[in-house]
């Protein structure tokens, strides 16, 4: 974990009334504590860090308390079945550890999402592509920026790979002090639905929040579309943001406009009652030529390299944003046609072939679907789509997500993603539930073996896609991450058709 060079103290005494904890050590020995750091994990502690100790989804943080102080921590925020595990650590006890390590992580390295100019995006899918148009948009215009997502996080030009797409609220209050301190001025970063739910975010405040869309995908984990949304929409207050962006072409994101209390800036692809809105769209599949118009009237005439309609929408939610910020229209017009779409969105793999070859991350029904949409409307030949869905994740989208391949394609190729701890076997023939297949469709567990097959059947004119893992560079079967890039088998696969 990434951490800043200033020294922070923070006296646990005022923490406990802050956020009127309990604790099992004496007000005199939390007053004398002078923390310097924290931490939720016993292998990231750094003398004078506070260890944040919550419970996880298989063992309880508390049992690592004796391994995180002989690291050097000096004391330890816990809820009552933490408390249960002895320690000779000073200790708070708390009803929600998460929120309290939240709010402790946020007042110990001062706030610093309310120093930024701090954009956060959150939305089933295009996050990470808003968030990386608005950084690129930045780093153009001469802003050192910082950027957090699923792909990467970036502070100025140093590059950490991310573990997940929100960091836990220690590691993210720490990167954002870090960017603070190298006069790092904006941050744009995704916010998803388990970061809200596990309040990794709580003490965090976003100059401007944007909403992308909403459409099935965690259900094994907010149980119902309406508690996802729910989730979703409990960031868009006072709380955590300025004002809001949001796409009203989406049903949940028009609901949302309506019943939030933030100033609301609509967006939408070709609807003019929204403050932004295509004016023309001029869509192939080397980009677009496009006409924004803007809030205030103003008009954004340029070309994107961008492809399909879905990546139209992250783009307008970006400028949108970028404009609010204070980027100029006319740097902007100049700016649009040299940025690009982040790693695994869409991303063509050009080797000379007479077929298109796209890699995507598509992988939910919405997404899916979306996607084959849009190669549908730059191609007159087959569509040959390749998909896997991963294992241990919600089921319940994977007969969905095989329809929508079924449906958008031409030839569709079911395989394996990342299956995890689950049989391949088994979720490739959930994916084809109730389906029959056309010709030249096929069902290969072996992903390699499944992009291959697609390569090897590919004509002139045709489009090849790769859906599911996108930027992801390992494969996950039984608990064993092995190399595997999409992008990588799938060129070789071309040159060895050549």
């Amino acid at each position: 974990m990434m951490r800043p060079n200033e020294v922070f103290s923070l006296n646990l005494l005022d923490v406990k009334f802050l956020i009127g904890a309990t604790s099992t050590t004496s007000d005199q020995d939390l007053a004398l504590i002078i923390a310097t750091g924290a931490a939720h994990s016993d292998s990231e502690i750094e003398n004078g860090d506070v260890f944040l100790a919550f419970s996880g989804l298989k063992k309880h943080g508390a049992i690592f308390s004796d391994s995180a102080q002989a690291r050097g921590a000096v004391a330890r925020v816990t809820d009552i079945e933490g408390a249960r595990v002895e320690s000779t650590l000073p200790t708070l006890v708390v009803s929600d550890a998460r929120i309290a390590g939240a709010i402790v992580a946020a007042s110990l390295y001062r706030n610093p999402t309310r120093d930024l100019v701090s954009i956060g995006i959150t939305g089933t899918n295009g996050k990470t592509t808003v968030s990386t148009l608005i950084f690129q948009i930045f780093e153009m215009a001469g802003r050192d920026s910082g950027l957090i997502g699923t792909v990467e996080t970036r502070i100025g030009k140093d590059v950490i790979a991310s573990k997940r797409t929100t960091p836990e609220a220690s590691e993210l209050q720490a990167l954002v002090a870090t960017m603070r301190e190298r006069h790092v001025r904006n941050l744009v970063m995704e916010v998803s639905s388990h970061a809200i739910s596990l309040n990794r975010v709580k003490g965090s405040h976003f100059s401007f929040l944007g909403f992308t869309n909403l459409s099935q995908d965690h259900l094994d984990f907010h149980n119902t579309m309406e508690e996802y949304f729910q989730v979703k929409a409990s960031l868009f207050t006072y709380e955590y943001g300025g004002s809001a962006f949001i796409n009203i072409d989406d049903p949940y994101g028009a609901r949302l406009a309506s019943n939030c209390e933030l100033p609301v800036r609509t967006l939408a692809r070709l609807n003019p009652k929204a403050l932004w809105h295509f004016v023309h769209i001029y869509s192939g599949l080397q980009g677009s030529g496009i006409a924004i118009r803007g809030v205030g009237g103003i008009l954004i005439e340029t070309t994107t390299q961008l492809r399909g309609d879905y990546n139209l929408d992250n783009l307008l939610m970006a400028v949108a944003i970028a404009y609010e910020c204070g980027i100029d229209p006319l740097d902007m017009a100049a700016i649009i046609p040299r940025i690009a779409g982040p790693v695994g969105r869409l991303e063509a793999i050009d080797l000379g072939q007479p077929f298109g070859a796209l890699i995507d991350y598509a992988h939910s029904p919405d997404a899916v679907e979306s996607v084959l949409k849009s190669a549908r409307s730059f191609s007159s030949h087959r569509i040959i789509a390749v998909l896997g869905c991963g294992g241990d994740r919600d089921a319940s989208k994977r007969p969905l997500m095989g329809a929508a391949l079924q449906r958008g394609s031409d030839v569709a190729i079911f395989t394996s993603d990342n299956p995890r701890s689950e049989n391949p076997a088994t979720i490739i023939s959930q994916m084809q539930e109730g389906l029959t297949l056309k010709a030249q469709s096929i069902a290969i567990e072996d992903r390699a073996s499944a992009i291959n097959y697609a390569v090897e059947i590919a004509e002139p004119g045709d489009v090849v896609l790769i859906l599911g893992k996108g930027h992801e560079k390992g494969q996950d079967i039984g608990g064993v991450v092995t190399p595997f890039d999409d992008r990588l088998v799938l060129a070789r696969a071309i040159e060895a058709k050549k």
